[in-house]
């Protein structure tokens, strides 16, 4: 949603003359020739006028119906500080539409003391004039993908924490038949293992299948990605303690491995310090 708007940013003049002469070329009695209008241009949402007292005077067009429900409201408070340019064309802020949900603007023109309003999708509208390529079909699969995986990885997540569990109270039933160390370690990797899993699918469900809000932070990709490795860096750490223990109960056969497990989650901390160095660094440079 953010790089529909930036890109509307960008080539904000040229869009904006398009559409005020669009508007400008369409039949003059926009209300009457509304249907044939939405029909013709996509990307325009819906149509209602409005007259000098800021009373809506027609039904609001969309491209399936007509509703009334608004009819003879007051619009006061959204044209009591609207300021026209020469030609009689206000173009809004882009904003998330309350009926579709997506990214929008609108345009008034006033012709002698009527005021009409054009609601337009953002995405179709930079799509017509060929500054970005979105494809519906691709853009459900995709987020349908997203949802399969995201929901599989809960419930992978939701198992590595069921089997910790399960393995922890099975300990504490019978603490005698089990090897104690060896369980409680393995209890916590797979709950800690399982909370970043989870960590994981929820940043893929919110990122790419649903929009929680309009904003949202430019980093938190990275916190999640940044959270998901410190994960993987305890469950490590605890599998090297666990290594060094069988180590201190005799087992000195094991000892190879757990210099290599050191070596490699030493890595791995001095990989993830210059990680997070390199995103405060950047985000200080956007800033």
């Amino acid at each position: 949603m953010k790089q529909v708007i930036n890109i509307y940013k960008k080539h904000q003049f040229n869009v904006d003359n398009f559409i005020m002469t669009l508007i400008k070329s369409l039949p003059k009695d926009y209300i009457t020739h509304a249907d044939k209008i939405l029909k013709d241009n996509q990307f325009i949402q819906l149509i209602y006028a409005v007259n000098s007292y800021y009373v809506q005077i027609s039904p609001t067009i969309c491209k399936k119906n007509r509703e009334t429900m608004s009819l003879n409201a007051d619009k006061s408070h959204y044209f009591t500080k609207l300021h026209l340019d020469d030609d009689g064309f206000y173009i809004s802020n882009p904003y998330i539409h309350y009926r579709t949900g997506k990214a929008s603007i609108s345009i008034v023109r006033q012709m002698e003391d009527v005021y009409y309003v054009f609601d337009c999708n953002l995405i179709e509208l930079l799509e017509e004039l060929k500054l970005i390529e979105y494809n519906g079909v691709h853009d459900k699969f995709k987020k349908s993908v997203y949802f399969l995986g995201s929901t599989l990885l809960a419930f992978v997540a939701i198992a590595l924490i069921g089997y910790g569990g399960y393995t922890f109270f099975h300990l504490m039933i019978d603490p005698q038949g089990n090897d104690f160390l060896h369980d409680i370690f393995k209890t916590i990797i797979s709950i800690t293992l399982g909370l970043a899993i989870y960590d994981l699918a929820k940043q893929i469900f919110e990122h790419e299948v649903i929009f929680n809000s309009f904003h949202h932070e430019d980093d938190k990709e990275y916190k999640v990605l940044g959270k998901f490795l410190i994960s993987i860096i305890i469950a490590l750490s605890i599998e090297t303690l666990m290594v060094v223990f069988k180590i201190a109960l005799d087992d000195y056969k094991e000892l190879l491995s757990a210099f290599y497990l050191l070596i490699g989650v030493t890595i791995m901390f001095v990989g993830l310090a210059y990680f997070y160095k390199t995103i405060k660094t950047s985000s200080c440079d956007r800033d």
